[in-house]
């Protein structure tokens, strides 16, 4: 099963939402990319992976336009901008989902106070991304019974 995680940067939500699907299925075939993909991950999404037991130290930023002519069983937006914005695949996309978290990137304050957001955006992330992982993924592959739901 391959998911194509995306939002605008690549640095952060999507990031940690490729490391919480990752580390539920390793085997998914999960990929991130960005519509307008920063240099590199946010150093305070990393650190509170990390704290999670999550390693995306060697995640990088990509592009969507690598991406737009494979195929997809989903894809997920995490962000209104990636939403709004998310180009046309030419490659098969089975479904496209919007799920979408606040960023925490752009919170203003105390080291304290955006270290706190970037927490709770991650919290927010693994919750979502796990009822997502159990409602479609797991809910495919659990053989259905033959009787057609009468059981």
């Amino acid at each position: 099963m391959k998911v194509l995680i995306l939002c605008t940067g690549n640095s952060c939500r999507s990031q940690m939402a490729h490391g919480f699907l990752q580390s539920f299925d390793k085997g998914l075939e999960v990929h991130s990319a960005g519509t307008q993909p920063a240099s590199h991950v946010n150093p305070l999404a990393v650190g509170v992976m990390k704290e999670a037991g999550i390693d995306i130290s060697s995640h990088t930023p990509k592009n969507v336009s690598i991406y737009l002519n494979d195929a997809w069983d989903y894809v997920i937006t995490v962000c209104g901008g990636a939403n709004e914005t998310c180009p046309t695949f030419i490659g098969k996309v089975g479904k496209r989902l919007h799920i979408g978290f606040d960023d925490p990137s752009h919170v203003q304050g105390s080291e304290e106070f955006v270290t706190s957001e970037f927490r709770r955006v991650r919290d927010e992330i693994r919750k979502r991304i796990s009822e997502f992982y159990v409602t479609e993924i797991l809910r495919q592959e659990i053989p259905q019974c033959s009787c057609g739901g009468k059981c």
